[in-house]
């Protein structure tokens, strides 16, 4: 069973790639069913434990990219989709997607900045994010929502990065890892 969870995970998150690449969104026709119907596996298989594990996942990869949507201005496809991945894959599975999603955004986010020679104002960007978020938790700052902070953005130089591709990548690293090196804990 756990095969048909990886499969479908898989699938969705190679159309969300693709998607994303081409029309830069990730679309909810995409990720709204996926969510509900891996909410609807995880009570078939696991009742009503499976299924409060699987909202648990779900809220638990999201949160973060609604985060980041929120404050940061990344795309709300993006949590959905981590979202709905949460959801079929269960927490302990989805915990090791989100660390290997999470490293292929960063080696994607780094690459592109190399590319268009951005790659100090990235790092620079990364480490004010860093501060920024830190003094948030103290309660030092308040938030600030990024459509308001894109009204004072006087640098124009925006990395665009697709991060549906990287979103693809970590579940195929992840579903690489389970498949060939049989890690058990992770059922």
């Amino acid at each position: 069973m756990a095969v048909f969870q990886w499969g479908v995970v898989i699938c969705a998150s190679l159309v969300a790639a693709r998607g994303d690449l081409r029309e830069r969104r990730i679309p909810n026709a995409l990720t709204f069913p996926l969510l509900a119907v891996g909410l609807i596996w995880a009570t078939w298989i696991g009742g009503l434990p499976g299924l409060a594990e699987s909202a648990g996942a779900c809220v638990l990869l999201a949160l973060p990219y609604v985060l980041m949507f929120m404050f940061a201005g990344g795309g709300a496809g993006d949590a959905k989709l981590m979202g709905a991945i949460g959801a079929w894959l269960g927490l302990r599975q989805g915990a090791v997607v989100f660390v290997c999603v999470a490293a292929a955004g960063v080696v994607l986010a780094i690459a592109k900045a190399i590319e268009q020679k951005q790659l100090k104002s990235v790092l620079t960007s990364i480490l004010v994010s860093i501060y920024t978020f830190m003094l948030l938790i103290i309660g030092r700052r308040t938030p600030q929502l990024a459509t308001e902070r894109q009204d004072k953005d006087m640098s124009g130089n925006k990395l665009d990065i697709p991060y549906g591709i990287a979103i693809f990548a970590g579940v195929c690293v992840t579903g690489a890892i389970v498949w060939l090196w049989g890690v058990e804990w992770l059922w």
